[in-house]
């Protein structure tokens, strides 16, 4: 009996706890607001949701169609928006988002397409028809990455599981450096990157490349990613003591091009009667609609089309150079706009006096047209001594940090 009055009290306190927790549960259960489903700035729970993709013979019209909204709409829409979206550029294979009301009419209140991973385009069609383009939250991560050649680059990337675009743009920071085909078995690096992520999940691809260490042949090579040109907000790469990886001139205004016929002042055509025809510039033939690259930076001083030249650009890279391109299909560049070496500013085409799909290229020193493969041409300019304390300041984290990476 005595025990019975000492477990009493233990006994009231237990019930009270478990009195106050159900008070307590159902109380939280009464303060549970459930979340909004809220995508592309929408709260999906309002409608029916209908995700698919673009297929071949898919137009704007039929599949608005296909969600019951009027014929009258459908032309009052793709009138109305064509300035912020063109309806007939939708491309196969594209993800599509529609909004259907949920009442008896299930008709489509907004029509989304997503233009890439980031970047989407919305048409709103309740009420006065709006239209226009947002992005996706996206988060840029700093990351790392090594490897060791085995067989080539791209499998190396591909066995890490990095981006493919990671090689190419490998092969273009050290483009004038290290021969990607003829890599040795043990060449390996480090490299430190940044890569984009949507809901700071879903990987949105490579975003920039920060600083590599490549050890080719036993010698090592290191990048660093500057800006050296606040103006035109353009960075380029640079070893550890601030020399440019770039030469001034790239070799060839067209990858994966082969020279149908070289610089030649005695050059005799059969269909001018084996005259003397002066061949001024050098022809790259490639397939139609390949892109031409700047060879250099520089600012254009002609983008035009005209006579057998047809449509061509020409560059002004400083008082002694200048480079023109010839019988583009399209140009993509426009007087005064200043161009970076390797931006593409046209396609291969046969405007002008052309045989075949090819660019003529021109190379001018000193107001003369040369050959540019017998020039002793300079290297590109190292980074500014202004410049030098702030970008030892830069990378000096970075080398740390690629020091810390191990293979």
């Amino acid at each position: 009996m005595k025990n019975i009055y000492l477990l009493l009290p233990i006994l009231l306190f237990f019930f009270a706890c478990s009195s106050d927790l159900k008070e307590d549960d159902i109380s939280a259960e009464n303060l549970i607001v459930k979340k909004k489903n809220i995508e592309y700035g929408f709260n999906l729970d309002d409608f029916r949701v209908i995700r698919d993709t673009i297929r071949s013979g898919d137009t704007f019209g039929a599949i608005l169609d296909e969600n019951h909204v009027p014929q009258s709409k459908i032309y009052e829409a793709a009138t109305k928006i064509k300035d912020s979206f063109d309806v007939r550029r939708i491309k196969i294979g594209k993800p599509y988002v529609i909004l259907n009301s949920k009442d008896s009419l299930n008709t489509a209140q907004v029509f989304i397409y997503e233009k890439n991973r980031v970047d989407y385009a919305v048409i709103d069609l309740r009420d006065s028809i709006t239209s226009f383009n947002k992005r996706k939250p996206v988060t840029i991560i700093e990351k790392s990455a090594s490897g060791i050649i085995t067989s080539s680059l791209s499998q190396t990337m591909e066995d890490q599981n990095l981006s493919p675009y990671m090689t190419d743009r490998f092969a273009n920071i050290y483009a004038w450096t290290i021969d990607f085909f003829r890599l040795q078995p043990g060449d390996r690096f480090k490299v430190i990157y940044s890569e984009k992520f949507i809901n700071d999940t879903i990987s949105a691809g490579l975003d920039d490349i920060k600083a590599v260490y490549f050890e080719h042949r036993g010698k090592p090579l290191f990048a660093f990613n500057f800006v050296d040109d606040s103006f035109h907000n353009s960075s380029d790469f640079f070893d550890e003591k601030a020399n440019n990886l770039r030469r001034a001139f790239l070799k060839s205004p067209v990858k994966f091009s082969r020279i149908s016929s070289r610089y030649n002042l005695k050059r005799r055509i059969k269909y001018y009667g084996y005259k003397v025809r002066a061949h001024k510039g050098t022809d790259f033939a490639a397939p139609y609609g390949t892109p031409i690259l700047a060879t250099a930076d520089g600012t254009v001083s002609k983008s035009e089309r005209r006579g057998g030249n047809g449509n061509y650009v020409k560059i002004r890279h400083n008082s002694t150079y200048e480079t023109q391109y010839l019988h583009m299909k399209k140009r993509n560049a426009k007087v005064g706009d200043f161009v970076r070496q390797g931006d593409v500013i046209g396609w291969i085409g046969t405007t002008g006096n052309s045989g075949g799909p090819h660019v003529c290229y021109r190379f001018w020193k000193n107001g003369k047209q040369v050959d540019p493969f017998r020039q002793d041409l300079p290297s590109s300019k190292p980074l500014a001594d202004s410049l030098r304390p702030s970008f030892y300041k830069y990378i000096s984290p970075l080398k740390e940090k690629l020091d810390c990476i191990s293979f």
